[in-house]
């Protein structure tokens, strides 16, 4: 049986108290609102009607990239909840239906380990990336001594040269940090960038509870570096970072960093998740283990087959010659064309 009720799964998403954005009925509304995917908060209930599972999804149609059913678009990890095996069964079987009916092309469901989809011959898995928690428990001062000490040298030099780190107080200050938002993602990493609109509604939308955290770092009163986190649960999540390559040399990327992991074990964090790494990318993967993090699994799976932009490998030629082409645009066409490219992407 599917439940219908919105409040039915709005209340189990917010009891169930997963740490995860993804099953925040804000997040998938504001993924309704910037590109327009149909947002499906999957149900099963039993004979009373009481929820017994929740698995949200987004339908994309994409004329580029063609039809396909995600949980959750953007999101590095999107749990199956319920509240035993049948439950998570049924609900599986409900996603594998509705990606039939509605000619999705694949199905992708982002939810790490999962023994009921690990057990299912009809799924493929791909193990392409990881994600780097850091144990906040035991404080800041715990924090700090768990940093490897090349890490602790760069903060302190960071601090010595001049920089500073302050949170965001304004939608301005969100303007700031997407410049070099757009300037990270174009020019360093070759992809496109989120458009102004996401960030602008992610500022009215999470802001004003604090689930939304936006550092940003100074040298002579001039943003240099930002760094966007999320807060669900007892979890601090990174989700983005930019920074002016001019600045690099003074190191506010690793002040950010240990500005990030101090204030969240101040406010009683359990975890800061560092974000999704891929595992070939080694130089990323080394320089999380300085911060003390632990890696843990991120494994997707896909009906029927592994298909998508998250099982290309970033060293594959397909990859490396798309972040090629997209470095060589102007930041301007880059900013335009990302902006509205980015939807289908999901």
């Amino acid at each position: 049986m599917i439940a219908t009720r919105d409040t039915d799964w709005r209340t189990y998403a917010r009891d169930r108290g997963t740490g995860s954005l993804a099953c925040q009925p804000a997040w998938l509304d504001l993924l309704r609102q910037v590109y327009g995917y149909e947002a499906i908060p999957l149900t099963v209930a039993d004979a009373g009607g009481a929820i017994r599972g929740l698995l949200p999804l987004c339908l994309l149609r994409s004329p580029l990239t063609g039809r396909r059913l995600v949980s959750v678009p953007f999101s590095d990890s999107a749990p199956l909840l319920a509240d035993d095996d049948r439950a998570a069964s049924e609900l599986v079987d409900h996603a594998v239906a509705l990606a039939r009916h509605e000619g999705a092309k694949y199905l992708e469901l982002r939810t790490g380990p999962n023994e009921t989809l690990a057990a299912r011959g009809d799924f493929a898995a791909s193990e392409l990336y990881v994600r780097w928690l850091v144990p906040l428990a035991g404080g800041p001062s715990a924090a700090w001594d768990a940093l490897h000490k090349p890490v602790q040298r760069q903060v302190k030099k960071a601090r010595k040269a001049g920089v500073t780190v302050r949170a965001a107080a304004s939608l301005d200050d969100m303007l700031a940090y997407h410049r070099l938002h757009l300037l990270t993602r174009c020019r360093k990493h070759g992809m496109p960038a989120q458009p102004w609109r996401y960030f602008r509604a992610l500022w009215q939308t999470f802001a004003a509870d604090g689930t939304l955290r936006v550092l940003l770092a100074e040298i002579d009163d001039q943003v240099v570096a930002g760094m966007v986190l999320f807060g669900a649960g007892d979890t601090l999540r990174y989700a983005y970072g930019a920074s002016d390559p001019r600045a690099l040399a003074h190191g506010p990327n690793n002040l950010l960093m240990w500005e990030a992991i101090e204030r969240a074990a101040a406010a009683g964090y359990a975890t800061l998740d560092m974000g999704r790494t891929a595992r070939d990318n080694e130089g990323l993967m080394q320089f999380k283990r300085g911060w003390g993090a632990t890696l843990e699994p991120l494994t997707y799976y896909y009906f029927p087959a592994l298909r998508g932009l998250a099982t290309t490998s970033e060293r594959s030629w397909k990859f490396r010659l798309a972040t090629s082409c997209w470095r060589r645009l102007p930041l301007a066409v880059a900013d335009t064309v990302g902006g509205q490219l980015y939807g289908h992407l999901g």
